[in-house]
């Protein structure tokens, strides 16, 4: 079983390098998906029992190769003498490039669409998640979601802004980065600040970050008995 697997993966990957070449031109679409099947050689029915939505998989792959390429240098990486804030700056700089705006671009405009927006959703949530949790993030309760969607927001935009970018080395992108993390870095002194206030205390109190292998966002934990 555990070569099946293997081999299920060398198989998508080899379909994941197949379609590149093919996105720019037709973009995360049935075309591409179909050339890669033929320049991979792999039989169409195994290609659709390993991408049951098609592109769309091969599309949702690349974004999660270029997470496992983030976190590899992350792991490798000398962060000790940098800031905190500098080492959220760095993994963005490092996710942005491990992979090809147009690529990524296309990919922008397939998940855009109403019946994939769930999917890209949940992509950069992962994203963020993993930027999180490669850099030593142990918070367990409302911190965890508020780190996430503050990233969420900074990485996007991120995106955005990068993909648009003709500067030299994409210099301004990690300008606006850095902008955009100091934002951040205000927002939580903000939130220290109202943190402070019993009331919103009390309400939050019972916020957990999802436990173990629950496929969830988050979920709030059920209220405690009291003596």
């Amino acid at each position: 079983m555990k070569n099946d697997h293997l081999d299920a993966d060398r198989a998508k990957s080899e379909l994941l390098d197949a379609i590149l070449p093919h996105v720019p031109f037709d973009g995360w679409a049935k075309p591409a998906f179909d050339m890669a099947v033929s320049d991979s050689g792999i039989d169409p029915g195994v290609a659709k029992i390993l991408c049951p939505r098609g592109a769309l998989d091969l599309a949702v792959e690349y974004h999660r190769r270029g997470d496992r390429a983030m976190v590899s240098a992350l792991k490798t990486a000398d962060l000790s003498a940098m800031k905190f804030r500098d080492r959220v700056a760095f993994a963005l700089r490092t996710r942005l490039e491990a992979v090809d705006p147009e690529l990524v671009r296309r990919g922008a405009a397939t998940f855009a669409l109403p019946q994939n927006a769930a999917t890209g959703t949940r992509l950069v949530w992962d994203t963020c998640d993993l930027i999180w949790s490669t850099l030593g993030d142990s918070s367990t309760d409302y911190n965890w979601y508020t780190k996430r969607m503050t990233l969420t927001g900074v990485y996007s935009a991120s995106v955005l802004y990068w993909m648009g970018d003709e500067s030299e080395d994409h210099a301004e992108t990690w300008a606006f980065i850095d902008r955009r993390i100091e934002d951040v870095m205000q927002f939580e002194k903000v939130k220290g600040s109202v943190m402070k206030l019993p009331f919103v205390k009390t309400m939050l109190s019972g916020i957990r970050a999802p436990q173990g292998c629950e496929d969830l966002p988050g979920k709030t934990a059920a209220p405690q008995d009291k003596d």
